[in-house]
């Protein structure tokens, strides 16, 4: 088979885009592909924030953050945009063991602070502290918006072909020697076979429909599909500048009466330009992507503003304006990361996978190109 080019990437979210900046730089002809247009917000990429964090103590996940925090640095060195914003991230609530956390952290090669909650309380007055806080100062917020743009945009400074409003809708896989037909539909109907080596499907939320959609075979973990709604609030004023305040992680537990009604731990970051973001964490509706609301769960509505009542005293609660977006996780919520024979897949990241993304491109790029 005539090949038109040695690897498509099927997704052109953050994850995708992070693939094919990675495989550019290696020389790889590569084609990305993406059913939408540029910036849209029917994924899991969009927005303006998302956490840098390094709260992590899983040895191999805290290396993949300290490639992570080089290769950040090398994408807007190479685009000229500021994505990663060093402001620090603040961890606390009775569900986590605050001091081995830190000393794993700590291991893992970034710095931590361990406060009491008067201390940490002085120091951010935007927050409500009822326990230890553990600080990780190297710990951030990355730009999603820019970050995705970027990677689709350093990988075709580098010789990627980028389509966008083509989707995949059909196709055949071979050997790993015969490779994989793809026949892509564009917004106008036209339709086209993309003949490649090897394709690298990072799909997120579509990633079923598309390994379908080529007759591949793949041995998947269930991948469960969320729609989820962090939330924005105003700040008020004597409270933090939105680029002053830091990430923050609040753990419950069902013995703490003041945590026990939370649905899963919160997170949230400011925001700039947006506000002080909060949200659940994989509690929302099961959808699928096609068939989502993008209508908020009222009742989930409710709990983050009664959280932000409680927790976060620098902000108005009642200012509150959500988004959805989608979460695909794996039961572990581990990575799914794995190659069989000319495909490569990457799922599972919601909810933590976009500060990995070019090191999970660096990944799949391994993957993809090895025999």
């Amino acid at each position: 088979m005539t090949r038109d080019a040695q690897v498509a990437v099927v997704g052109g979210g953050v994850m995708g885009a992070a693939t094919a900046w990675q495989l550019a730089r290696r020389g790889v002809d590569v084609v990305l592909v993406e059913r939408f247009g540029r910036g849209h917000v029917f994924g899991a990429s969009h927005g303006a924030s998302r956490n840098f964090n390094v709260s992590y103590e899983d040895p191999a996940l805290l290396a993949w953050l300290r490639e992570a925090s080089v290769l950040w640095r090398e994408l807007e060195a190479e685009t000229g945009a500021g994505i990663l914003t060093t402001t620090g991230i603040v961890n606390h609530g009775p569900g986590r063991d605050l001091v081995a956390a830190g000393r794993a952290i700590a291991a893992g090669g970034f710095e931590t602070e361990l406060l009491d909650a008067a201390e940490a309380s002085a120091r951010w007055p935007g927050f409500r502290f009822a326990g230890p806080v553990l600080h990780t100062p190297q710990a951030g917020r990355l730009h999603a918006d820019r970050a995705r743009a970027g990677f689709a945009d350093a990988a075709a400074a580098r010789g990627a072909r980028v389509l966008t409003e083509t989707a995949v809708v059909g196709g055949s896989v071979g050997s790993v020697d015969d490779g994989v037909a793809l026949r892509l539909r564009a917004a106008d109907g036209a339709e086209q076979e993309l003949r490649v080596d090897r394709v690298v499907v990072t799909a997120g939320a579509w990633t079923v429909d598309v390994l379908a959609s080529l007759g591949a075979t793949f041995a998947l973990p269930p991948l469960r599909v969320t729609q989820e709604q962090p939330a924005f609030f105003a700040p008020l004023a004597g409270a933090e500048a939105l680029e002053d305040w830091p990430g923050f992680n609040h753990s419950s537990s069902p013995d703490d009466p003041a945590t026990a009604w939370f649905p899963s731990g919160v997170y949230g970051m400011g925001s700039p330009g947006e506000g002080v973001k909060a949200g659940w964490h994989g509690v929302g509706p099961e959808t699928h992507p096609d068939r989502r609301t993008f209508v908020a769960d009222p009742g989930l509505s409710a709990r983050i503003r009664r959280y932000a009542q409680e927790w976060l005293p620098g902000v108005d609660a009642a200012s509150l304006a959500e988004i959805t977006c989608t979460y695909t996780s794996t039961p572990d919520s581990a990575f799914f990361l794995e190659r069989v024979g000319p495909v490569t897949v990457g799922a599972g990241f919601s909810g933590q996978g976009f500060k990995f993304a070019p090191t999970i491109g660096r990944v799949l790029a391994d993957l993809i190109t090895a025999r």
